[in-house]
């Protein structure tokens, strides 16, 4: 899946403020689409999503986006390997620093061994937040509408790109619509039931009048 910046707002808990200022300070940018104009969407990645809640949590804990900087310039120019660290390191803080978890763990025990309180957040545990959180947003919603006396069932969906919703009869292929919130997106698929059974009541009389004159 690929995420705009109001889906990536609702997952991480970073305003659209703070998302827009890391992508124009080239902190964190999109990699799947930048902005090309007025109007248009960027759209980020799920690793992305990462990036930005492991900065996030850097931050709640005291680091500064500065040092957040700084630590990521040392990483990229000693392990030029690993090309987005915030998505793929494990990192310790203790409010003032930041330690990187790596292949010699005396580095994390001496650490710990000097006083220091320090906090630990896993990678794994952040991916598997990030990955209940996309899930709940795609799950489907179900409600019902009323057109010409009658009640249909409808599903709503959340557009994770374009932002909004699409919502569906199912009782009825190929009736879709969709809107910039829930509820113009059910006035939408109140219109389109509509104009389908439109479709279906036109047809259905053409169809009596030729069997008839036959």
């Amino acid at each position: 899946m690929n995420f705009n910046s109001k889906t990536v707002s609702q997952i991480t808990d970073l305003s659209l403020r703070q998302i827009g200022y890391w992508d124009q300070t080239h902190f964190i940018k999109p990699s799947v689409r930048e902005a090309s104009g007025y109007g248009s969407v960027k759209l980020y990645s799920f690793t992305d999503l990462i990036q930005f809640k492991i900065a996030k949590t850097l931050k709640d804990n005291g680091i500064s986006l500065q040092k957040i900087k700084k630590a990521i310039t040392y990483l990229k120019k000693n392990m030029p390997e690993i090309k987005k660290p915030l998505a793929e390191l494990k990192f310790l803080t203790d409010g003032a620093t930041i330690f990187v978890i790596t292949k010699d763990s005396k580095e994390i025990i001496d650490t710990l061994n000097n006083g220091q309180l320090v906090f630990v957040f896993a990678l794994g545990e952040i991916m598997e937040e990030l990955k209940g959180r996309v899930i709940e947003l795609q799950k489907e919603r179900g409600y019902t509408v009323t057109v010409k006396s009658k009640t249909h069932s409808v599903i709503l969906h959340e557009d994770t790109e374009d932002g909004g919703y699409w919502i569906e009869c199912p009782e009825l292929p190929g009736c879709v619509s969709q809107g910039d919130t829930i509820e113009e997106a059910l006035d939408m698929i109140k219109d389109a039931i509509k104009g389908h059974l439109e479709i279906i009541e036109k047809e259905g009389k053409k169809a009596f009048k030729v069997k008839k004159a036959s």
